[in-house]
């Protein structure tokens, strides 16, 4: 990491994170996540980057095999209509075949932070190119993959990549709050509201104690990998403590009359955007109590206080676009121009089915 970075906050948050995951096991930190964690240096910048084993459940956030196969078979099954699951189910099931015989699922993510969506510094025009070098250059037999980029937030980058060699794969659809300051709908005064009669007692971040942590790790696991997917990343207390304590997750929850943490949010944030990697609750509580959104309340309120972009990711698209949230693609950015030809052919073939009918269906569904 070159001088004039290492002073700011990227360049500390990229020093904090290789402190605690370069060359370490990540099992301890999240639980069903098998990849070597390392870091590539361009211009000024340091990313973290992780290469998957082919762990066959391994996490979608480090395996490309498990976001377009296993992963993509789950989401289908419990989103898509009836009529739309079958050729689904039959394209991910291709995906993942390719994926193992290509060994494309070995691929080497850049700028990866272990969290569901990465965020990206301003781009620096030379920066893909040299990445891509480097990558090419320490793991040659590895496709070159880039996460959680969307036409909104990161044109420069996507433009650089393409120019670069890059193809984009279309992975899911995101939600955005650029402005909250100016555009605050009636749902979200709602939920500012609720923040203020609710009976539960707010837990700001510098209160959370050992107990909360391993506490957290459950709310999280009730509500991601219960509710949702066992492949979503399974974060340990280790992970939410020590990432507490670097300063790379702003944390914030609720307790109950008895000091029962009932609900946990984590957020990180690099420059002047935030996301919310971290969301759980006590599932067994009533809906009534709203801890969803009182959650997402902390999460908008912090983005107002702090005048940053808010990414909430995918998912609960209705609840996120009532309260003014705009939805953009996501793309995965995978260099393969120096791998086997039938690797280059999946890719291609990969990309027009995503794009042709993946793509449609996110934005039919308003998913």
């Amino acid at each position: 990491m070159t001088a004039n970075l290492a002073s700011t906050p990227l360049g500390e948050q990229a020093r904090a994170f290789a402190l605690l995951h370069q060359g370490q096991p990540t099992r301890p930190f999240v639980a069903n996540l098998d990849a070597a964690v390392d870091r590539v240096d361009a211009g000024p910048y340091a990313f973290p980057t992780t290469l998957a084993s082919p762990a066959e459940r391994n996490a979608w956030v480090v395996s490309p095999a498990t976001t377009y196969g296993r992963y993509a078979v789950e989401e289908s099954e419990r989103l898509a209509p009836a009529w739309a699951r079958p050729p689904l189910r039959a394209a991910t099931d291709w995906a993942t075949r390719e994926m193992q015989a290509t060994g494309l699922g070995r691929a080497v993510s850049v700028n990866n932070w272990l969290v569901s969506t990465n965020l990206y510094p301003p781009m620096d025009a030379p920066v893909v190119d040299a990445l891509r070098d480097c990558c090419i250059a320490r793991w040659p037999n590895s496709a070159i993959w880039f996460r959680s980029l969307n036409r909104v937030q990161h044109g420069p980058w996507l433009d650089a990549l393409v120019a670069a060699g890059f193809q984009l794969i279309p992975t899911r659809q995101v939600y955005l709050f650029p402005d909250l300051n100016a555009n605050r709908s009636s749902n979200l005064k709602r939920d500012l509201a609720l923040m203020r009669k609710t009976a539960l007692r707010p837990v700001a971040h510098p209160e959370f104690q050992p107990a909360d942590f391993v506490r957290s790790e459950r709310l999280y696991a009730q509500l991601y990998l219960e509710k949702y997917s066992t492949l979503n990343p399974a974060y340990t207390a280790e992970f939410l403590r020590t990432w507490h304590h670097a300063g790379l997750l702003h944390m914030a929850g609720w307790r109950d009359a008895n000091g029962q943490l009932q609900a946990v949010l984590g957020l990180f944030t690099q420059g002047d955007v935030s996301t919310a990697p971290i969301v759980g609750y006590n599932t067994d509580l009533s809906p009534t109590l709203g801890l969803y959104r009182l959650l997402m309340a902390q999460a908008f309120r912090h983005a107002i206080q702090s005048r940053t972009v808010l990414n909430l990711s995918a998912g609960a698209g209705s609840f996120k676009r009532l309260r003014g949230g705009v939805p953009a693609i996501e793309y995965s950015a995978v260099y393969a121009r120096h791998l086997p030809l039938r690797s280059r052919r999946f890719l291609g073939t990969l990309q027009a089915v995503t794009r042709g009918f993946g793509v449609p269906l996110m934005k039919w569904m308003k998913l």
